[in-house]
């Protein structure tokens, strides 16, 4: 009877633990739009030293919201690289590497042809998309490619449960967690490349992938230039669970909001690229403001940009890319001429779009490695 009563009671404490989490999730449209103006506008900073002291309790939220006080163990394998293939300036290799025993990045690393004393690393994390999947779009491997052969190395990964990235639904609990961990690996990977130099790292993602990329700004200060593209939103805080499946913007009296985290890259360079047809219509009179005031404590407003294009909807299409590689070059001192037409306009034509089949990583001559954690409660247990 004893032995019945504490199982009880610890499965009622264990759904009380539940409930109070979900209590604390933020997520899609949270807040209306005018909450979202008024919480920016309530928790203005006017001072170097306020907004550092409420920077510190952001990350510090962020870090136990997604139980990441600490990173697991890094793995010691190495990766598995395949399938070069030679483009019009520019390679695409298929990559897999572990970013904890058991758990595999999939993805395709873009390098220019073109040698060069030092190159700079650009993370493509990538938003939601169906078939094909984020990495396989022609949005994706434009924007990749287009980079390589501007002179940069860039690596795009799979969402977790996308792609070749199958070890666990996408929508499992702990997606954020994941994904988070997967980032960092990847920036730990991009950074072991001869050649790339750790001044001149950058991440840009749109959507789901926006948030990858301001998350990893934020907890990582290795990332020199950001460029999160129609996600950074006063009032919508990420639909999925993978950006708010876990209580990272509230805790009891505690709240923030993404405007906030993408904040956390002052005084970096980073430019908003946002569009009249999603959550970031308000951009240029809510979001932007406020992020400027932070960078002018530091004296920095010119390291922080933003293009708001009214009539466009919800991509990284060709406006919102060009908007991207200007600021990519201008910051990570990248040739924009390599890929410029005789009219002066960005020209994507040589950056090709492969079969997910040409760029996929494991096939049945390059098998998922037979250590691989396979199913929710099993990466679950590994979280």
């Amino acid at each position: 009877m004893k032995a019945i009563v504490l199982v009880l009671s610890g499965l009622f404490l264990f759904q009380l633990h539940c409930f109070g989490q979900a209590a604390e999730l933020c997520q899609g449209a949270y807040f209306t739009e005018e909450q979202g103006k008024e919480f920016l506008e309530k928790h203005k900073v006017t001072s170097k030293l306020a907004w550092e002291t409420r920077a510190a309790q952001i990350r510090q939220q962020i870090r136990e919201g997604m139980d990441l006080k600490t990173l697991p163990p890094k793995p010691t394998s190495k990766p598995i690289v395949h399938s070069r293939r030679e483009m019009d300036g520019y390679s695409i290799e298929s990559v897999a590497f572990e970013s904890i025993p058991g758990i595999y990045v999939t993805g395709n690393l873009y390098r220019p042809l073109k040698k060069q004393k030092s190159y700079a690393g650009i993370l493509a994390p990538h938003g939601h998309g169906e078939n094909p999947h984020g990495r396989f779009r022609e949005q994706t491997q434009k924007r990749c490619a287009t980079l390589a052969r501007m002179g940069a190395i860039v690596f795009v990964w799979d969402m977790v449960g996308q792609g070749d990235s199958k070890q666990t639904a996408h929508k499992m609990p702990k997606a954020l967690k994941l994904q988070t961990i997967n980032s960092i690996r990847a920036l730990d990977y991009l950074l072991s490349i001869p050649g790339v130099d750790p001044e001149r790292i950058a991440v840009t993602g749109e959507s789901g992938g926006g948030t990858q990329t301001f998350l990893l700004a934020a907890m990582d200060d290795r990332v020199k230039v950001s460029v999160p593209v129609v996600m950074v939103s006063a009032y919508f805080f990420g639909g999925c669970v993978c950006e708010s499946g876990l209580p990272i913007h509230k805790k009891g009296d505690y709240q923030t909001n993404n405007v906030e985290i993408a904040a956390l890259a002052a005084p970096r360079p980073m430019i908003l690229i946002s569009d009249g047809g999603d959550w970031t219509k308000n951009t240029p009179e809510v979001e932007y403001p406020f992020i400027k005031n932070i960078y002018s404590l530091y004296g920095k407003t010119d390291q922080l940009e933003a293009v708001h294009l009214a009539d466009e909807k919800h991509d990284f299409g060709p406006s919102k890319r060009k908007a991207m590689y200007a600021f990519m070059a201008k910051h990570l001192n990248l040739n924009i001429k390599a890929v410029t037409n005789s009219l002066g306009n960005i020209d994507e034509e040589p950056s090709k779009v492969l079969t997910q089949k040409e760029l996929e990583v494991f096939n049945e001559a390059h098998p998922r490695p037979a250590n691989a954690v396979m199913g929710d409660e099993a990466v679950m247990k590994l979280l």
